[in-house]
């Protein structure tokens, strides 16, 4: 299955979008246009399905409701609501759709006496400890389209819903998603990677929280000497032969660990001595740390995969292949992959294999950020059909108008 369609309200720089997904999309707009806060919103459903997660943590490691509410939205609209469908890729009828609609809400806490009984006061009025901020549920469903019915419907106001059972989504718990576990299954498989080279260089020095999800690297290692071995020398083996392609000097690229027991990348360069230069990745050049990441998490992905800016630090040699090795890649996997990327890379974009409905265009606007295909702008469509690339059409819609006067500015 793939993410078909996504809905968003009040959810970060977006009061309201909705879009259709392909296999393969290419997300692209101006800084602050909210490319990455887009797809954080696949990550926020994987953040509450997996088992350390929760929407609580989900909301509170994202600096809780105010900092993912909408700024652009009305006064009188304070929920946040992701709503997504599921399905294959060539078939017009999607398989589930989820919706989550969630809100800040205030408790306020008595004080009890060791009998768990109210103190009260002179008017025999509860005594208040403390107010305390939570996230509430307010709605959340789940449709089977296959069945042709709603397999859960949740409201803030059903009866035997309260406080306490407003605070954990069905999706979270393994007794209550029984019926659509496949749902929890598919998100908890979404994987975000952002590799920053100096987190695996110093990933010995970095202490990481067991609960944290690893999405820069810190844990890069570690996690590839968790691999099976013989997954892992596959994955070495394709790596290795696409590296000499990409650094003409390297003679191998390797996994090894030291007498610690620590896990290294290891790549030998041709030199002028007859055994080589012997680098481990402490040595490697950001590009090369950065590509070797990218190239793992496509490898080794078994759902949806969410790239930022994969272009960073790389050549542009390099970089005009990535649309074609995603696409590669996608063909190899007997399961069905979905591959998102932010990016402002014409390199990539000017690849001749990109169709228009791959493309989603982010642009700023006075009621938050808007979201459409290049397929559904005539604008857009009019620059391709003449034969220029969807660089050409996108790259100038995205750059700030006035960029030029940067270097009017008076510095001194």
């Amino acid at each position: 299955m793939i993410l078909k369609k996504i809905k968003l309200h009040n959810w970060k720089n977006f009061q309201n979008c909705e879009v259709v997904l392909t296999e393969r999309c290419f997300i692209i707009g101006a800084n602050a246009s909210g490319k990455s806060n887009f797809i954080d919103a696949l990550r926020f459903l994987r953040d509450i399905s997996k088992q350390s997660g929760g929407l609580q943590t989900a909301v509170e490691e994202r600096g809780g409701i105010t900092n993912i509410h909408c700024l652009s939205s009305t006064q009188n609209s304070h929920s946040i609501s992701i709503a997504v469908e599921l399905g294959y890729p060539n078939q017009e009828q999607n398989i589930w759709r989820y919706h989550i609609e969630f809100a800040n809400t205030t408790v306020t806490n008595v004080i009890v006496d060791s009998d768990n009984t109210y103190i009260v006061d002179d008017e025999g009025k509860p005594l208040m400890a403390f107010s305390e901020n939570r996230t509430n549920i307010v709605t959340e469903e789940v449709y089977s389209y296959q069945d042709g019915k709603y397999i859960l419907q949740r409201n803030e106001k059903d009866k035997g819903e309260d406080i306490e059972t407003l605070k954990q989504t069905y999706l979270e718990q393994t007794t209550a998603n029984r019926n659509f576990r496949e749902l929890q299954a598919f998100f908890q498989n979404i994987e975000y990677l952002n590799v920053i080279p100096q987190m695996i260089r110093e990933s010995s020095s970095i202490v990481l929280s067991p609960s944290r999800e690893d999405y820069f690297g810190r844990n890069f290692l570690e996690k590839i000497a968790k691999m099976s071995e013989k997954t892992r020398d596959s994955y070495f083996k394709t790596i290795r032969e696409l590296l000499k392609i990409a650094i003409p000097q390297l003679r191998d690229f390797q996994f090894v660990q030291d007498k610690m027991g620590t896990p290294h990348l290891e790549a030998s360069y041709v030199h002028w001595q007859e055994k080589g230069s012997i680098q481990q990745e402490m040595h490697f050049s950001d590009g090369t740390l950065r590509l070797v990441g990218f190239l793992f998490a496509l490898l080794d992905n078994h759902g949806i995969v969410l790239l930022e800016e994969p272009e960073i630090n790389l050549h542009s040699g390099i970089i005009s292949q990535i649309p074609a090795f995603i696409s590669q890649i996608q063909r190899s996997k007997k399961i069905k992959t979905q591959i998102l990327v932010t990016t402002h890379s014409y390199d990539i974009l000017s690849d001749k294999g990109i169709s228009t409905d791959e493309v989603l265009v982010l642009q700023n606007t006075e009621k938050g950020t808007e979201i459409q295909k290049v397929t559904d702008r005539s604008d857009l469509r009019a620059v391709v059909f003449a034969g220029l690339s969807i660089a050409d059409a996108v790259i100038p819609i995205t750059t700030p108008e006035g960029i030029e006067k940067l270097t009017q500015l008076t510095i001194f």
